[in-house]
């Protein structure tokens, strides 16, 4: 796979990076040498020239503008999905950009694709974009392959960022591990004895970042750490996992890390007779549309995507307009926990059974008769 391509097709048109990575120069230096700015030697621009004549390489008129001056113009490097929260945060993104008076450009990336982040960002500097983000969810990384990306503009990263060398790089929608700590805070106060996890793919930061919220939260009251139970975000997977559960009368409290995987569970333990909040209590992450007219509805950890995008954006938008200031400082996302009626105490019996009440539970409340 030729890296920078984007999708990994050899038949895709040659960039920039591709030209840089020939030559043995920088991304910069490209954009010197077809911008025809001084300070670049002999030897290096025909170094480039050749191996942009090898490529067949040709420059992209949008992007000569960028010698010009900004194009007014912010780029958007996101996985191609309809879940839930990349799906929202992307639109959060559009309506701020929008009221920015900046254009947008977004470039999908394609689950399982290394060179995928790359290549979206090679497109984008091509176009002549002033800054980036990157709001890409899953980890890529091969073999333990670390290669930076080399950017030119300012980069604003929503999550664990990739290896990014950049003028500015900003980091926005982090958190998540709070949000989930505070979740399984909730089913611990209630006097459950411990919190089983419905865990996302593993190859998402968000879904390894709800993981060790979880974690932290039961070994810092010293609480057995069950083994975890992975789901694809999926209902369905959600359902799969709920028949596991079901069948095991000690499991009394779950945390989901998405809501979609958290009502597939509920539908999974309610038609196996354990009951929802009575037997079994369930809490999820996202608080999607659909979580509050659920049977029960459901309680759940929401994520603030529209001031994530918002605080992100004016950070970036400030680090483009003013390429010399300090960047503007951030604030930790807020952690709002809504709760609904699929959490509850725990049954008597698994109470008595455990030698756990919610009265000896670290900040528990008293059970209900």
């Amino acid at each position: 796979m030729t890296p920078g391509t984007g999708r990994g097709r050899s038949t895709a048109a040659p960039r920039s990076v591709d030209v840089a990575r020939l030559a043995g120069v920088s991304q910069k230096t490209v954009s010197r040498v077809f911008n025809d700015e001084p300070y670049v030697s002999e030897d290096v621009r025909r170094r480039v020239l050749h191996a942009a004549e090898q490529l067949g390489y040709r420059r992209n008129n949008a992007a000569r503008a960028l010698a010009s001056g900004r194009t007014r113009s912010i780029g958007v490097v996101t996985l191609g999905t309809a879940l839930y929260g990349p799906a929202s945060l992307l639109m959060g993104v559009e309506r701020v950009v929008r009221d920015t008076g900046y254009a947008l450009r977004v470039v999908n990336t394609v689950e399982g694709d290394p060179a995928g982040i790359s290549g979206a960002v090679d497109s984008l500097l091509d176009q002549g974009v002033d800054g980036i983000v990157i709001s890409e969810p899953i980890d890529e990384q091969t073999d333990g392959e670390d290669v930076p990306l080399q950017i030119d503009v300012p980069v604003l990263v929503m999550g664990p960022p990739p290896p990014v060398t950049a003028p500015t790089v900003l980091t926005a929608g982090d958190g998540a591990d709070l949000m989930a700590r505070t979740a399984t805070e909730h089913l611990l106060a209630l006097g459950h004895a411990t919190v089983h996890h419905l865990a996302g793919p593993q190859r998402w930061y968000a879904a390894r970042d709800r993981l060790a919220g979880w974690q932290a939260a039961l070994t810092s009251q010293d609480r057995e750490v069950p083994a975890v139970v992975e789901g694809d975000w999926s209902a369905a997977s959600g359902y799969a996992a709920g028949q596991r559960f079901a069948a095991d009368d000690r499991v009394t409290a779950v945390f989901s890390a998405n809501d979609d995987m958290a009502i597939g569970l509920i539908r999974a333990l309610t038609e196996a007779g354990r009951r929802v909040p009575g037997d079994v209590s369930v809490v999820g992450f996202d608080d999607i549309p659909v979580a509050a007219y659920v049977t029960p509805p459901l309680t759940t950890v929401r994520q603030p995507f529209d001031a994530v995008a918002q605080e992100g954006l004016k950070r970036l938008v400030h680090a483009i307009e003013n390429p010399v200031a300090d960047p503007l400082p951030s604030s930790g996302p807020p952690v709002d926990l809504i709760v609904r009626a699929s959490t509850a105490p725990p049954p008597r019996s698994a109470r008595g059974r455990h030698g756990t009440t919610p009265d000896a539970a670290k900040g528990g409340v008293p059970a209900a008769d």
